[in-house]
């Protein structure tokens, strides 16, 4: 699409057009566009739309002046563009322009407007106070070709029970290999969602990818376990973020999704006298999708192996937890993890493109250090890497 000057212009950022992409395309189903005054406030006070759990209302406010003005002015009927960057992105059906509360619609994302908070911090930055609803489309080749990789990959494995899984993998380590072959031996296929912020934290989208396809590559049955990027955009944010996972989940076509225990979004509460999840507002209506939240897993130095912390007979103070934060800091000081935490394909792998060029001549290093078969063949950093590894481990002299 290119730009025109035929219509007044709302200038959107990626992640407004990446949602807008999600709902068009119909993974956000039932929500299947931009929500007019009423039904928004309908969907915030009651958490439902259309008989399905739905957190809160699907609008478009962008921010900014220009963006204020233009939505003030336009009319029902009119035709508006959608502009990303400089580019023409899509167009709008005006229905209805209304007025909303910026700090109640922040509320009703997260559960709090503490601008500490991260997703408040980068979420109000991008809210106005003008909303506009009407039909829409937009073109985002990012989701029509996630759609188009699952629907091939179904029809080419001809899968029935499908199973997802929502990963940050930042980075990606044993108890998630683990998890994935647990699902293997009841699945079709295993779809891994790969996270991919618009405000990255950690390693970039990129690293973390490569690093898991490297690992299905080598250890897991490719025919069986893909890697689709999932943008995560303001509206899988706060504690809500596991429904709209599963609703995700349900409209690619799984019948299962698969959660760990220890999941930030798995929120608890007491109602009745039981302890209740977000999840039980997902057994009603249509979502029609199994979730399983799966036990805590631990290295045991007793056992000698992972293990679940539930049923591992000897106390925490034997246990290995796999605490993501504290395996990323090692990595980003330059430090390799120990292979029971994560595997050396991924870790070398990851120390390899964050430190890029790190030794001064890293193939004399190889062979001044490794045995070798006496061939020169050229070494690269990541090589380097598994090798030294391997040197770690041996165990003559310890």
């Amino acid at each position: 699409m290119t730009f025109t000057k035929r219509n007044k212009a709302i200038h959107i950022d990626t992640e407004a057009l990446s949602s807008l992409a999600l709902v068009q395309a119909g993974l956000i189903h039932p929500v299947d566009g931009l929500m007019n005054k009423q039904t928004s406030q309908e969907v915030d006070k009651n958490k439902v739309y259309k008989d399905m759990p739905l957190p809160f209302s699907f609008i478009l406010a962008p921010s900014g002046k220009r963006n204020f003005e233009v939505i003030s002015s336009l009319k029902a009927g009119e035709i508006v563009d959608l502009i990303n960057g400089e580019r023409k992105v899509g167009e709008l059906t005006v229905e209805e322009t209304f007025e909303i509360d910026p700090e109640q619609r922040i509320f009703n994302i997260f559960g709090t407007n503490d601008t500490l908070h991260p997703g408040v911090k980068n979420t109000i930055n991008r809210l106005g106070k003008m909303a506009v609803s009407g039909k829409y489309i937009v073109k985002y080749l990012p989701v029509e070709d996630n759609i188009k990789k699952v629907k091939n990959t179904i029809k080419e494995t001809g899968a029935k029970k499908i199973t997802a899984m929502m990963l940050a993998a930042n980075p990606f380590n044993r108890v998630h290999e683990r998890i994935i072959r647990q699902k293997l031996n009841h699945s079709d296929l295993v779809i891994l969602f790969l996270r991919k912020p618009f405000n990255n934290d950690g390693l970039s989208y990129n690293i973390r990818s490569k690093a898991l396809e490297k690992l299905i590559d080598k250890f897991l049955p490719k025919n069986k376990v893909i890697v689709v990027p999932l943008e995560n955009t303001y509206i899988f944010a706060g504690y809500n973020e596991l429904i709209l996972d599963a609703i995700v989940a349900k409209n690619y076509g799984c019948s299962e999704l698969t959660v760990g225990k220890n999941h930030g979004g798995l929120s608890v509460y007491y109602s009745d006298n039981e302890i209740n999840t977000i999840f039980n507002e997902c057994e009603y209506g249509n979502l029609s999708i199994n979730i399983e939240v799966v036990e805590e897993y631990v290295y045991c130095n007793i056992c000698k192996t992972l293990v679940s912390s539930e049923t591992c007979p000897h106390g925490s103070h034997h246990h290995i937890k796999y605490n993501s934060n504290a395996i990323l800091k090692l990595l980003e000081n330059g430090i390799i993890p120990p292979t029971i935490l994560v595997r050396k394909e991924v870790s070398s792998y990851i120390l390899s493109h964050l430190f890029p060029n790190r030794f001064e001549n890293v193939q004399n290093l190889y062979y001044d250090l490794f045995p070798n078969s006496g061939l020169l063949e050229d070494q690269t950093d990541e090589s380097f890497y598994i090798e030294l590894i391997n040197l770690y481990q041996t165990s003559s002299l310890t």
